[in-house]
């Protein structure tokens, strides 16, 4: 079925498991295909297809399809009666379903982005612990820093109606990326195999594809152009109306003083544990009949979501390692203020709380942020 049609020049069509973009005029195609990557001309269609379910799954491929990009593309295509040679092939486990399309125009200029995306289990950071080295013989596993890949790609089909240099059809990813970025920025993903908040996932794929019509290419696709401007709004957005729809990432449903603090190391239900380990037994039974609401109570989650932050200051060496009592003292004080909602009590719940050691190790950062719920909630009803 033919679910859209950019500047006459390609149409979107889905059927069943796959995505497809058919060029009505020639393009360029820049693309991280493994069969067809690279830049590329000649290309009839540029295709996104879902080839198993996110969780617990493999189907309907042999298992050399998955070593052989070639083997993967006829498949593909033969299933779909598409050309191999003429396609360009990104992968997932997302529901086509669920996919997002944006469109963005200034005068002339149109670009279209089309997503999927799932980051739920495979969210990471540039620079995370590596789970396998390529070699000659293939790739190689490396003893886990953390945890196994899990599922979870966000995939990228950008469509530009104007001619661009090869220079910026490049610049057209890093522009891309960097919106894909800003979108799990804004949504406060963590990272699944670090403390760090995610930039992609493993297994992000991208294709650009730019019309070969008249008139001179574009040379630029950067920040300060109107057509990187046009490539950032149209990503940022596909990327979290495809997110909204595969995992229900919203930003209200990141309203979570745990979602914050996951990345550290805690989950909802050790969180809930270490928090009840500083409550007498009546306080700790209502706390518990009562979780849900406290630890998604809007001014809770800024204090905490406040220390998450200072914490990666202090991380990242902008905050000098001296401060730390003082800041996290301070920040974990405005936590238990936030709790209690008694914050003339904030210069006693400063003096309990601060640490008495420069330790910033994560468990020590959860604890203390556990003992300030805790202390807040024990004396919102005194």
């Amino acid at each position: 079925m033919r679910i859209d049609t950019f500047y006459d020049g390609v149409e979107i069509h889905r059927e069943e498991k796959i995505i497809y973009a058919k060029f009505l005029i020639p393009h360029q195609v820049l693309s991280t295909c493994r069969a067809a990557g690279g830049m590329q001309t000649g290309l009839q269609y540029v295709f996104n297809h879902q080839s198993c379910e996110p969780t617990g799954h493999m189907h309907g491929l042999p298992s050399s399809a998955y070593r052989d990009p070639e083997a993967y593309r006829r498949h593909i295509c033969e299933r779909y009666g598409l050309p191999a040679e003429g396609c360009a092939t990104l992968g997932t486990a997302a529901n086509m379903n669920n996919a997002c399309i944006e469109t963005q125009t200034f005068r002339d200029l149109i670009v279209a982005a089309v997503c999927t995306g799932g980051v739920e289990t495979n969210a990471g950071r540039a620079g995370d612990p590596a789970a396998v080295v390529e070699t000659a013989e293939g790739f190689e596993k490396l003893p886990p820093a953390t945890t196994e890949p899990g599922p979870g790609t966000i995939n990228t089909m950008l469509f530009i109606n104007k001619p661009l240099t090869p220079g910026a059809m490049a610049r057209v990813i890093m522009t891309a990326t960097e919106a894909k970025t800003a979108a799990l920025q804004e949504l406060a993903v963590n990272s699944r195999y670090s403390d760090g908040l995610a930039t992609g996932t493993g297994t992000d794929q991208i294709a650009v594809a730019a019309a070969q019509s008249a008139g001179p290419p574009l040379t630029s696709a950067g920040k300060h152009v109107k057509l990187g401007e046009l490539i950032g709004c149209a990503v940022l957005k596909a990327v979290k109306g495809t997110l909204a729809l595969q995992n229900g990432l919203t930003p209200s449903r990141q309203c979570s003083a745990h979602i914050h603090l996951e990345r550290f190391g805690v989950t909802h239900p050790s969180m809930l544990e270490q928090i009840c380990r500083f409550l007498e037994g009546d306080q700790a039974r209502l706390l518990r009949q009562n979780f849900i609401a406290i630890e998604r109570d809007p001014i809770t989650v800024a204090a905490v979501a406040a220390m998450a932050h200072l914490k990666d200051k202090f991380a990242w060496g902008i905050l000098p390692a001296t401060c730390w009592s003082d800041v996290m003292g301070a920040c974990a004080a405005q936590v238990a203020c936030a709790v209690s909602g008694k914050y003339h009590r904030m210069d006693d719940y400063r003096q309990r709380l601060a640490p008495t050691k420069d330790e910033k190790v994560n468990a020590d950062f959860i604890e203390l942020v556990c003992k300030a719920v805790a202390m807040g909630f024990g004396e919102k009803w005194a």
